[in-house]
C-alpha cells in the first residue's frame, strides 16, 4: 500500500470529501510532487491489472477547451504525459493527495466537435518499453549484472528513468552470454521472472524491481458493520486456470546438467494440494537466465506462490481507499458472522470522481506449504 497516515485511513472510513488532480507534466518527472499544468477532471477512472504487461491505464475526461488543434497543443498523443492523484479533505482543510503515477497520453477524441468533451486515454510508462522493440540484437556478455541489463534497456528508452531494486542488482551477474533480438520487455520480463520478483512503474514514477508484498501482512480490512468499507461482493470458485506445481528448469554452463527445480504444494489444508482430490496440475515455466538448481527453485515457489488461491476470487465494491494497490493483500469480511478471509488484490478500478466506488477483484491466500525438489 502507498505511504499513508493513520488519520487518512480512519477518514476514509467515515464521511470526507474526495479531492483529485490531474497535471500534464514534461520531461519525464519523478516524484509525488511534479511541475505541470494542472486540467480538470469531469469524469474517468485508473485501471490497475497486476497480470498485465502495462499495469496501469487511464481513462479521462476533461473539457473541450483542451482539445489539441496543433502538434504543440498540452495533451497532444507525442510523448506528453498526466500525473493522476486523488486524496481526500482531512481536519481545517488540510489537503492530502495519494499519487497514482504517471501516464503516457495515447489518444485524445472528442465525439461531439466543437463543444463536447475530450476524452483522454493513457498508459503507465511500462507501454514506452513495451513499444521499444529493438532495432537491433543486444548481446550481453557472462558477467554482465542486473543493473547493466535494466540500464541498457530501460535508459535506452527512458534516459532519465530511476531504478529500484531490493536485492544487490550490481552484484546479481549471469554466467552465460544472452542476446536480445527485438523484444525488449520479455527479455526483462523474463530476467525478473527468473529472479523470483515482480516489476513495475510506482506511484512515484519509478521503476522497481522487488518481491510482491507479504501475503501474511494484510494492508486494510474491507468489511461491513461500523466504520465499514464494503458496498457490495461477490464471489466465485472455480478450477479453471489452476495449478499445483511449477516446474521451472534453465540452462548450465559447460556440460553440466540444465538447471531444474520443482515447487509443490503439499500444504494438509490447502484445496489444491499436490496429490490430494484436486490432482497433479503442474506448470512448466523455462528460463535461459536460471543456471543453478537453486535459482529454478527460487524460480518455482514465487511463480506458485503469487497464484495460489487462484480456485476462490471476489469482486467488490468499496469505499475508495486510494492508497491501495494490486497485490496488496487485504483482509475482507462480508458480515460479523462470517470468518474474515485474506486475500490478494488482482485489479482495481480507481474512480476519478466522486460517490462513485472503487472495484476491485482479488484471489483468496489459501494456505500454502511449498517442497522444493530439484536435480
Amino acid at each position: 500500500m502507498r505511504p499513508v497516515s493513520d488519520e487518512f485511513l480512519r477518514t476514509l472510513r467515515g464521511s470526507h470529501r474526495a479531492i483529485f488532480r490531474a497535471l500534464v507534466v514534461e520531461g519525464h518527472q519523478t516524484g509525488v510532487n511534479p511541475v505541470g499544468v494542472e486540467i480538470p477532471i469531469d469524469d474517468g477512472d485508473i485501471e490497475f491489472d497486476s497480470s498485465a504487461n502495462v499495469r496501469a491505464t487511464l481513462d479521462l475526461t476533461t473539457d473541450p477547451t483542451y482539445w489539441p488543434t496543433d502538434t504543440d497543443s498540452l495533451i497532444t498523443p507525442y510523448g506528453t504525459e498526466i500525473f493522476i492523484a486523488r486524496g481526500v479533505m482531512l481536519g481545517a482543510g488540510q489537503k492530502v493527495y495519494v499519487s497514482q503515477g504517471y501516464y503516457r497520453v495515447n489518444t485524445t477524441e472528442q465525439d461531439d466537435a466543437p463543444r463536447g468533451p475530450v476524452r483522454i486515454s493513457g498508459a503507465d510508462r511500462m507501454a514506452g518499453i513495451v513499444d521499444g522493440r529493438l532495432e537491433k540484437p543486444v548481446q550481453f556478455l557472462a558477467g554482465a549484472s542486473v543493473a547493466t541489463v535494466f540500464s541498457t534497456l530501460v535508459l535506452d528508452v527512458y534516459p532519465n528513468a530511476t531504478i529500484e531494486y531490493d536485492f544487490d542488482a550490481d552484484a546479481t551477474t549471469f554466467p552465460g552470454s544472452h542476446i536480445t533480438e527485438q523484444d525488449r520487455y520479455g527479455f526483462l520480463n523474463d530476467v525478473v521472472r527468473a529472479l523470483g520478483k515482480v516489476w513495475y512503474w510506482d506511484y512515484r514514477g519509478v521503476l522497481v524491481v522487488k518481491d510482491p508484498p507479504d501475503p501474511g501482512d494484510p494492508a486494510w480490512d474491507i468489511n461491513h458493520g461500523r466504520s465499514g468499507v464494503l458496498i457490495t461482493a461477490s464471489r466465485e470458485r472455480t478450477r479453471d486456470g489452476v495449478y499445483n506445481s511449477v516446474v521451472a528448469t534453465g540452462e548450465a554452463p559447460g556440460d553440466a546438467p540444465p538447471a531444474l527445480a520443482i515447487a509443490r504444494d503439499i500444504a494438509t489444508d490447502s484445496p489444491i494440494r499436490w496429490g490430494g482430490p484436486f490432482g497433479k496440475v503442474p506448470r512448466f515455466y523455462s528460463s535461459p537466465f536460471i543456471t543453478t538448481n537453486d535459482q529454478a527453485g527460487t524460480a518455482a515457489v514465487a511463480i506458485l506462490t503469487q497464484s495460489r488461491g487462484l480456485p476462490y476470487t471476489v469482486s467488490f465494491d468499496t469505499v475508495v481507499n486510494p492508497a491501495l494497490e494490486v497485490l496488496d493483500p487485504i483482509r475482507v469480511s462480508y458480515s460479523d458472522r462470517e470468518r474474515v478471509e485474506v486475500h490478494v488484490i488482482d485489479k482495481l478500478t480507481l474512480p476519478l470522481v466522486a460517490d462513485t466506488p472503487m472495484r476491485g477483484t482479488t484471489r483468496d491466500q489459501s494456505s500454502i506449504n511449498v517442497e522444493v525438489e530439484a536435480e
